[in-house]
């Protein structure tokens, strides 16, 4: 989801001097109670400040914002990448009057976009904190107490109010407050009550967060062994990958293929704001117990894998494609049974993984978790309607307000954006109907963003279509991730007490592909 055309001093969210250009670094560090979970390093400069925002395990994001334009430029860089690493995408926002100037894309190949604005909206990072500080700043300066902003993930368009008290500024968005505190004209702490979050000015010097590497390896106890892979696709790049197998099985085994949901993922499909949430990692680990080998790997651009370059504008179309080179190797594989492979996808995996079963129908099954029925659009919609309808502290007239700017920041990003115009225009059921192998779909009760009732519907659509190999099972108080949860909203995630996939689920897929696959 993603300033006010007035030439404002930014740097001073940072620097209280008049030598701001020679301002040193300030470091911000994120809690989420004693846990931290990113790093935000500010610099001020010559009407310039300069942002760099780490996440632990997520990519790294650098800003940029300049004073008199307003101009808001990004640079995504894949998670523990070098100083020097070139950005995985690049984008900048101008606002224009009543438009936003957008480019995005890697350096030397900028898509040009223009996305319809209320006049006066400028761009905001949605996950920093220190930019809503210097939206905070913005507002003050301006003698404003309301500002409309466009969201650079999402390009959602919200109404943001402030209030001041003391020195405590509140910003609040979509309902949810952030409490910024001041000294000196200066940030020193941004609390989010809603998602147990502050940002905290770190004193002395800092660095910014180091993730340590990821292990894909096997348990030192396991009945399984990992071997770290690498495979070829004929689009000019390798993925990266852990296969894990078996100990004390003679012959070609069966082997799962985990795919990942919508967004750069590793191959754990991790969500760093869920400590310890890695579900591919739970499936191989399950499945290597039962006799079954599991090949997940890193999404194309993301970890060790290569194709940065075409991640950019690559469709779940696209993504099926890397998949299907998945399954080349394996076949390739002497200790593989080239006809027990199945598919386990997750969310989008869940709608990529239909369309691999129908271009290969040699595959023995399919598994989806949690995958849309409905086109990615209406998802969203849905989606969009969720967050208005429960953001707290808003009139009828503001949720009104809000939701009358859904269509129009919807069809912009269908027309800019290759992955949402396909995702968003793109009916699953066509493909699932035609999909000829068995079929296991799970999903949980209290799931908000792939409502649980398009399992049903999936599940109808194939059997209506012939497939008689299709099981579906929900299961109560579980959420999108597959994990323990009676509410299932996703600002809760992070706050769940267990972040490890629902016992229960995994038992039933289990005990599925074992029948299937022996």
């Amino acid at each position: 989801m993603t300033i006010l055309r007035t030439a404002i001093l930014l740097a001073s969210l940072v620097a209280p001097s008049a030598a701001r250009a020679q301002a040193s670094a300030v470091t911000f560090v994120y809690l989420r109670g004693a846990d931290t979970i990113a790093t935000e390093v500010v610099t001020p400069g010559n009407g310039v400040v300069k942002g760099v925002l780490t996440y632990r395990g997520q990519p790294r994001v650098e800003w940029e914002q300049q004073r008199a334009s307003l101009r808001l430029t990004l640079e995504v860089f894949a998670a523990g990448s070098a100083p020097d690493a070139a950005p995985m995408q690049v984008a900048s926002f101008v606002p224009r009057g009543d438009s936003m100037a957008i480019e995005v894309g890697a350096r030397g190949a900028m898509r040009p976009q223009s996305v319809p604005i209320r006049a006066g909206a400028v761009a905001f990072i949605n996950n920093s904190l220190l930019h809503s500080a210097l939206l905070s700043q913005l507002a003050r300066e301006t003698g404003r107490t309301t500002l409309p902003v466009l969201l650079t993930q999402g390009a959602q368009q919200f109404d943001v109010t402030f209030s001041r008290i003391s020195d405590t500024t509140t910003m609040t968005i979509a309902g949810m407050a952030m409490h910024i505190v001041w000294a000196d004209g200066v940030p020193q702490e941004v609390r989010v009550p809603a998602q147990n979050l502050r940002a905290v000015r770190a004193g002395g010097s800092v660095a910014p967060l180091a993730e340590a590497p990821v292990s894909y390896d096997a348990p030192a106890d396991a009945p399984y062994t990992s071997e770290t892979v690498s495979i070829f696709t004929p689009r000019g790049y390798t993925l990266a990958g852990t296969f894990t197998r078996p100990k004390g099985v003679s012959g070609p085994v069966p082997v799962v293929v985990t795919i990942s949901g919508s967004g750069p993922q590793d191959r754990d499909s991790r969500i760093p704001l869920v400590r310890g949430y890695a579900p591919f990692r739970d499936i191989a680990d399950t499945l290597g117990r039962r006799g079954i080998a599991v090949l997940r790997y890193d999404d194309r651009g993301v970890g060790a894998s290569g194709g940065r370059a075409g991640r950019d504008s690559a469709t779940s179309r696209d993504f099926a494609d890397d998949v299907l080179s998945v399954v080349r190797y394996l076949r390739l594989r002497p200790d593989v049974d080239g006809r027990r492979i199945a598919l386990v996808g997750h969310s989008e995996g869940g709608f990529i993984a239909p369309m691999v079963a129908v271009d290969d129908p040699a595959l023995a099954a399919i598994v989806l978790l949690a995958g849309p029925a409905y086109t990615g659009r209406r998802v969203i919609e849905f989606q969009n309607e969720n967050v208005i309808r429960s953001a707290p502290n808003l009139t009828a007239t503001q949720r009104d307000s809000l939701r009358r700017t859904v269509p129009a920041a919807l069809d912009s990003i269908q027309r800019a954006n290759r992955w949402m115009g396909y995702f968003m225009t793109t009916d699953p059921l066509v493909v699932a109907r035609k999909v000829k192998q068995p079929v296991l779909i799970l999903q949980g009760d209290t799931d908000q963003q792939v409502t649980p009732e398009q399992a049903d519907t999936l599940a109808t659509a194939m059997r209506a279509a012939g497939n008689r190999a299709v099981t579906m099972q929900r299961f109560p108080a579980t959420n999108h991730l597959l994990l323990a949860d009676p509410v299932g909203a996703p600002a809760g995630y992070a706050d769940l007490p267990d972040s490890k996939v629902r016992r229960e689920l995994l038992g039933t897929l289990t005990d599925w592909l074992t029948r299937t696959l022996r």
